[in-house]
Parts: C-alpha cells; structure tokens; sequence
C-alpha cells in the first residue's frame, strides 16, 4: 500500500480540497493506471478522543471502503481547523488501481454548528453521501441533510431499544437509514429463511409455538428486530412484550393465524455485541436452533417421528469489521425488509 499526505494547520476547507485535488492529478501523472475511486462519500462525526478507535474500525472493513472518507474529531476548547489528507493505493501489477482519499478534521464544538459548510466542499460531487456518528451529535446530523443521502446508526448503542426505534423512524422520514444492529441479524435471517425455504416445510411456520432469540446484553435492539422481522413476514398480531427477570430480558405472547407464538429474549454471555443463538419450535414436536460458535454457527433439528441432526454452518458471523463494512456497502442498496422489522419491533417494546 503506498500513501501520499498533507496536512495543515489552521486550514480553510477549499485548501483542503484544492491539496486533494492536487496529489490526485500528480500521482496519476506518475502513474496513469491509478484512477480515484467514485462511488461513495462517507462522513463520520467522532469525539476526538475515540478517533483512533473509530478510524481502526474504518481500516477493518476490507474492500467496502468509501471513496473518500471525511472523519470530524471533536475537540473541547479548541477552535481552529486542522486537517490531514491521505491518498492510498495498492501498487498496480495488471490494470487500473483505485485511489482511496482521507480526510481527517480536527474541530471545536463550535464549528459543528458550521459543519456542511465545513465538509461540502471536500466531498466528491454526484455521488451517494452517508453520514455516521456513533458518538451521537443528532442536531449535527440533521444540520447535514442537505448534503447527506444515507444515515447510518446502531440501534444496539442506545440504552433503551425504544428510544432507539422512535429515533430510526424519524430520520427515516429524512434519510434512508442503514442499521448496524439490524445488519446484525443478517446472518440469522438468512440461516431461518433457508431451513424453512422447501415447500414441505414451510406449514411449520404457520404453526409455530415459540421463538427465544438469544443475545449479548447490550444487544436487545438486534434480539427486537429479528423478532420483528419474523412478525412481519408471518403476519403476527403484535403485542408489547413485558420485561423479565435474571437472564430473562423480554417475553410475550404474538397472536398467529390459529394461535399464538411464546416469545423470549434471553441473555446470554458472549464478547461481541449481537445475537448468540436462535430456537424456534414448531406443533408435532420439530424444533429448529442455531447457536455461535467458533467458526461459525452449530445448528441442531428435532424432526417429526424423534429424529434428530445436527451440523456446522461456517462462516456464519461477520464480525464487527464486517457489520461496519456490510453497513458502507448498504448505503448503495435498499432493504425493503427492515422498515416493516422496524415497526414490528416498536410495537413489541414493553410499555
């Protein structure tokens, strides 16, 4: 990986700009099999403090980089504008090799409030912007909107996973939304979709009995969403869940066509944030569950008659560096299912 830098202190954002502008037409003067990367802009809002953690994060996300990243470290007290811009890329063998340009801004609170006039001119024009801060700076965000297209957040930061809901409805109603906590159960998603995919099961999923989603505590926003997006997509009757007690995070009862569905959250010790396992149980005794593991996800099956499996699903678990980096790459999609998830979710929050 080769890199180019500058940096300046007490800077203006039209020379941050013009500095990108001219290590970007140097290096392809050197080296006219390197062009920038247009796809994405990605602007994150951080506490100073947390920029080292932040921008360790961004580096792990593997080939779902942004474009041209703009990362905002606030600074109690300070009150000039110091800026570093790097150009990277991998050395050429055969073909092209894009240019990958970060910008780092060191701010003062105050300047938050002037922040588009800060960032706009350092964006590259005529492509898709998301915006992310994982350190809240809500106002800020919604001061962006006109120069910003996606918002990414995570439900899972919230303490109360209402709150969090209400927030992802409202800016929905402004941006298209990209959740980390429902990124979270794609893998879950995925894994039930296709155990009940055959034709001959799926009557098993008009007569479910119960469902525990097992997660990390922290995590309730992600053990919601999937239960809301099994609500959704089974057409329960959704119920506020009730809080519960020990391990015991959330319980209730859905209304289903011809009965109801036991509903449990449950608490489970694991290091990353997320879900730790998934049991869904069926009439006649069948019972489907998937549980983390190393490597993957261990899946076990009751069938009809005592018959019993069980096997490893690899590759399972993303990681947080994949969930970040999955949550860059959905910026340039849309997810149809998260937006009846989401309101399914709400109306299961316990009163």
């Amino acid at each position: 990986m080769t890199e180019d830098t500058w940096e300046e202190r007490d800077t203006t954002p039209d020379a941050i700009e013009a500095a990108l502008r001219g290590m970007l037409r140097e290096r392809h003067a050197a080296n006219e099999t390197l062009a920038p990367a247009r796809v994405l802009n990605l602007i994150v809002i951080v506490d100073r403090e947390w920029k080292g953690e932040v921008a360790n994060r961004l580096e792990r996300v593997g080939r779902y980089h942004a474009s041209r990243t703009v990362i905002c470290a606030v600074e109690p007290g300070r009150t000039s504008l110091d800026a570093r811009a790097t150009i990277s890329h991998e050395d050429p063998e055969n073909g092209l090799s894009v240019m990958r340009e970060t910008v780092e801004l060191d701010i003062g609170p105050d300047q938050l409030l002037a922040l588009t006039t800060i960032v706009d001119p350092v964006l590259v024009s005529e492509i898709p912007t998301v915006c992310w801060s994982p350190h809240g700076h809500a106002e800020v965000v919604r001061a962006l909107l006109p120069v910003i297209d996606v918002i990414m957040l995570d439900s899972d930061e919230e303490g109360d996973p209402g709150v969090a809901f209400d927030r992802a409805e409202r800016v929905r109603e402004e941006a298209y939304v990209v959740d980390l906590a429902w990124l979270r159960t794609t893998p879950w998603r995925e894994r039930l979709a296709a155990s009940f995919h055959l034709g001959s099961r799926r009557g098993q999923l008009e007569r479910m009995l119960s469902v525990e989603i097992r997660h990390r505590d922290g995590s309730t926003a992600s053990a919601l969403l999937l239960a809301g997006w099994l609500a959704s997509r089974l057409g329960w009757e959704r119920a506020p869940l009730t809080i519960g007690r020990s391990e015991i995070d959330m319980e209730g009862a859905q209304r289903r066509p011809g009965g109801q569905v036991a509903v449990t959250l449950r608490r489970s010790a694991q290091e990353a944030p997320g879900l730790a396992g998934v049991t869904v149980s069926c009439e006649h005794g069948t019972a489907l569950s998937l549980q983390r593991s190393l490597g993957g996800l261990d899946a076990t099956e009751d069938l009809v008659g005592g018959h019993h499996k069980e096997w490893k699903i690899l590759g399972a678990s993303r990681g947080e560096a994949g969930i970040l980096g999955e949550g860059i790459r959905q910026a340039l999609l849309r997810e149809p299912a998260y937006g009846p998830s989401l309101h399914a979710a709400r109306e299961m929050c316990p009163r």
